[in-house]
């Protein structure tokens, strides 16, 4: 009979206990961000729960439970001879100020989102098939959106661009970009912005993300030099300086056809620029905390995605660097070459002489 180590027995159920507490969190930091909670909060000055809840137009009882729970997990300090509540500065830029480089509210959308799907993931676990992304709340295409446009502007101009030989130089003349797998078009309207010389396609096969893009070229005013079309990755029309994939080419279900269209659509001096997921090529290197965020929304979201369509590859969104390099290769790229990562983010440069379709 196996002897049981009553010590881990006693640090597992502990970890549950944190883990359990975290994932409630989601929903409560969700709360906080749809209601102004931290907003309010975000003068980092001392308030009790009844002045919060007059700030927000919210009930005390609530508010003072959330509070609790804010700052029984570090997200909020608590002085108890006072009976008041403060959110950190540090803290503040993080989850109070949609304009920060580190905006992290966002993210608990597309969590809690992704949550909701769970009996539709594990349907699909007993019968193989895919989950598309127009089959998911709302709340992940929103969510996803502010996530990764925190990251964006935080490297995308300054960092990733800059990092491609001659690629910026380009843009500033003026050059035809696709945005493949655009979403909500974030990464397009901030390249718009940057790059007045330049145009910019964004294509997406999921019609309601194409519907929001547009709408926020017109609030940004760029309207004129970035359109979106509903297409999909293998199968858009157009020849182009530069061909972008966003966090999008692993969501791909035959990711080997969308590289062989852009390399085709690519201007025989073309650039191919790739942002993923950051992912070392074995397993083991990424058993990390961002490792394990990423695999569990491969297994929600990115797995279900690509199984959903043609070519059902599921490369996974911790594919590494060596399988989104054969993905390049085996598309017809000659070249391929990592040029910048973060701890979030790989991003790859792909050159090779364009080839007819």
């Amino acid at each position: 009979m196996q002897t049981l180590d009553q010590s881990r027995i006693e640090a597992f159920a502990g970890l549950i206990a944190v883990e359990a507490g975290a994932a409630v969190n989601a929903a409560l930091v969700n709360i906080g961000d749809r209601l102004g909670l931290y907003r309010a909060m975000a003068d980092s000055q001392p308030v009790t729960a009844a002045e919060l809840a007059a700030r927000t137009s919210t009930h005390e009882r609530y508010v003072r439970e959330w509070l609790n729970a804010q700052a029984a997990g570090s997200f909020v300090t608590y002085d108890a001879a006072d009976d008041t509540y403060v959110l950190p500065a540090e803290h503040a830029f993080v989850l109070a100020d949609e304009t920060s480089p580190v905006a992290m509210a966002g993210i608990y959308s597309a969590v809690t989102a992704v949550i909701e799907s769970r009996e539709q993931v594990a349907e699909r676990f007993l019968t193989g098939d895919g989950l598309g992304w127009h089959e998911h709340h709302h709340d992940l295409f929103h969510g996803t959106e502010r996530a990764f446009g925190a990251l964006y502007r935080m490297h995308l101009l300054s960092d990733w661009l800059p990092a491609i030989d001659g690629l910026v130089e380009k843009l500033e003349r003026g050059a035809t970009v696709a945005d493949v797998g655009c979403g909500h078009g974030a990464s397009a309207i901030m390249m718009a912005q940057a790059f007045p010389n330049s145009t910019f396609t964004g294509f997406d096969v999921h019609a309601e993300s194409i519907e929001t893009a547009r709408r926020r070229a017109a609030e940004a005013g760029v309207e004129d030099r970035v359109t979106f079309e509903v297409a999909d990755a293998v199968a858009y029309a157009g020849t182009y300086d530069v061909v972008a994939f966003f966090d999008a080419l692993h969501d791909l279900g035959d990711p080997v056809g969308a590289a062989r269209r852009a390399r085709a659509a690519l201007a025989p001096d073309g650039i191919c620029v790739v942002v993923e997921p950051f992912a070392c090529d074995s397993i083991e290197d990424n058993l990390t905390p961002i490792g394990r965020y990423f695999y569990g929304i491969s297994t929600l979201v990115c797995t279900p995605g690509s199984l959903s369509q043609p070519g059902r590859a599921g490369l996974g969104t911790q594919a590494g660097e060596a399988r989104l390099r054969d993905v390049l290769v085996d598309g017809g790229f000659g070249t391929v070459r990592r040029v910048a990562e973060t701890p979030f983010n790989l991003v790859l440069e792909a050159r090779g002489q364009s080839i007819v379709s």
